[in-house]
Order: C-alpha cells, then sequence, then structure tokens
C-alpha cells in the first residue's frame, strides 16, 4: 500500500519516492498496538518523517518495509558509512544498530565515501534507488533532499564551525577511525540517545550548531577525562591489591617458616627427652 502511494506521488525519475523502516527488535504485529508519539518517534529514529504518511496504517507498513530494507542490506557497505561519519558503534553491532547510527549522520560531505556506502546512505535517508545509479546522480539526489533554506543554513553553520576551529588551533587531519570494543548480547537501541560523533569540531558545529557542537564537544572532552581518571583510580587499585597480595604472602610465608621452626624443636625436644628417659631406664636397670 505505502509502495503504491509512493509511485503515485512520484512524477520525475530524478527525485525518487522515500522508502521506509522498521526495528527488528520491535515485532511488526505490534507496531500497530503502539502510541501515536512512541510510533512517530521509533519512525524518526529510522529516518521516516511521520508527516509524509497520511493514516498510522501507512506508517506502520512503511517501518515495516524499512525494517525489510535493513535486513537486505550489504553489511560491508554498512560500515563504509560507519567509517566515513566516524559513528561509534562496535565491531559486531547489528544491522539495524548500524542503520541507527547512519540515520544519524547529518553530514553533506560525500567526498571519501564508496559507491555502495553512497546507496545505503540514499536509501535510509529516503531516496529509493537501485544501486546501479552512477555515483554522480546519487549524490546530486541526496543534495536535492536538503532543500535551499537547509543548505544555507547548514554553509553558514560550516563558516562558524570553521572560525572557531581557527581560534581554537585545531588541525584539519582527523585520527584513523577506530570501532568500539565487541560487546556480548549487545541489543539493539532505537530511541537511545545518539553517542558523540568522534569528528573535528568543524564538523560538529556544521552539523548541530555552534552550542551543540560546542556542548559536544566539551561532553565528549569531559567523558575522555573522567575516563582517563577512573582508569588512574583503577591502577591504583590495583597496584594497592598487588601490595596487599604480596604482604600477605610474605606473612604467610614467614607463618610456615615460624611453624616448621616450632615443629622442629618440637621433634628436637622430645629427641632430647626419649635419649634421657633411654639413659635413665638403663642405669636403673643396671645400675640400682
Amino acid at each position: 500500500m505505502s509502495r503504491r502511494c509512493n509511485q503515485s506521488l512520484s512524477t520525475e525519475s530524478a527525485q525518487p519516492p522515500k522508502t521506509a523502516i522498521v526495528p527488528a527488535r520491535t515485532p511488526s504485529a505490534q507496531l500497530g498496538d503502539l502510541p501515536a508519539d512512541e510510533l512517530e518517534h521509533l519512525a524518526e529514529e529510522f529516518g521516516l518523517h511521520p508527516a509524509d504518511y497520511k493514516t498510522r496504517q501507512h506508517l506502520v507498513a512503511a517501518l515495516h518495509e524499512r525494517r525489510q530494507l535493513i535486513a537486505t542490506m550489504d553489511r560491508e557497505a554498512m560500515l563504509d558509512v560507519i567509517r566515513w561519519g566516524r559513528r561509534p558503534v562496535s565491531v559486531n553491532a547489528t544491522k539495524e544498530q548500524l542503520a541507527l547510527e547512519i540515520v544519524r549522520i547529518k553530514s553533506m560531505k560525500l567526498e571519501g565515501l564508496s559507491v555502495r556506502g553512497l546507496v545505503v546512505l540514499a536509501q535510509l535517508r529516503g531516496i529509493k534507488c537501485t544501486g546501479k545509479e552512477p555515483p554522480e546522480l546519487l549524490t546530486r539526489w541526496i543534495h536535492k533532499q536538503e532543500g535551499f533554506f537547509a543548505r544555507f543554513a547548514r554553509k553558514r553553520r560550516a563558516w562558524v564551525g570553521r572560525m572557531v576551529a581557527n581560534m581554537l588551533g585545531e588541525a584539519e587531519t582527523e585520527p584513523e577511525y577506530k570501532f568500539l570494543p565487541a560487546q556480548k548480547d549487545q541489543p539493539s537501541t532505537p530511541g537511545q540517545p545518539p553517542a558523540p560523533r568522534a569528528g573535528s569540531i568543524k564538523d560538529e558545529i556544521e552539523e548541530a550548531g555552534l552550542l551543540g557542537g560546542l556542548a559536544s564537544r566539551v561532553k565528549r572532552e569531559a567523558d575522555s577525562y573522567l575516563y582517563q581518571k577512573l582508569d588512574e583510580i583503577e591502577s591504583r587499585i590495583d597496584r594497592k591489591l598487588d601490595e596487599i597480595d604480596r604482604r600477605l604472602a610474605d606473612w604467610r610465608d614467614k607463618e610456615i617458616a615460624n611453624r616448621i621452626r616450632i615443629i622442629k624443636i618440637t621433634l628436637w625436644a622430645s629427641v632430647a627427652v626419649a635419649a634421657v628417659s633411654l639413659v635413665y631406664s638403663y642405669i636403673k636397670l643396671y645400675f640400682s
């Protein structure tokens, strides 16, 4: 039903209709039972715009279609987008977790993104494509989707971010991207606040504005300082525990040595008493 609506709204081949998606941890049969605000929030988490759908059934169908789309995506292509967007994810993240992070990427600087990653990014931004389109056409579709006023606001934020980066003396080169450590039984996280992006201050201000970019940078620096202090405290605790273990081992060795010494003295005393008793018995037997 949603596909027929999108096809009726599509009049130009240069602007394909929007697609849709749904989380794996929320069964499609239960989507209709969700409250309206939760359903709309879930749709936004997966890159859908609830206002584009007339009824609740259309939105539920769009979420289900988006879920199927994510299941058919190439995981390596999604990882290309994650590296390009520098989103913090673990190496064993599921496709839906990767899709959630890709949707949170707002950058329009498509340089350095592979062709297969460009296809994934276009699909998750609501552009229906088959993957056979040339990269120039996909890039034009993505930029056309942004709109004039949004592009103007992004240019203004980019100029402010560049000025702030020059004031702070931040280098243009970014560190090499690294995945987060693998986590066991990591659940999908629709609705979870986005993790801070490990990019430059210029890119953060361009995406989130001056206050949002600075707040994100301050928060990340505070988290880094906190993690550093926690590591120092943990190392101190480890050193204290090692010292306690060493002292306990020394005390145990001394205690064992003292007990062995007491046993030796007791044995020698027993031998001496036995010898004296033997001599006394011999003298008593033959000389009394």
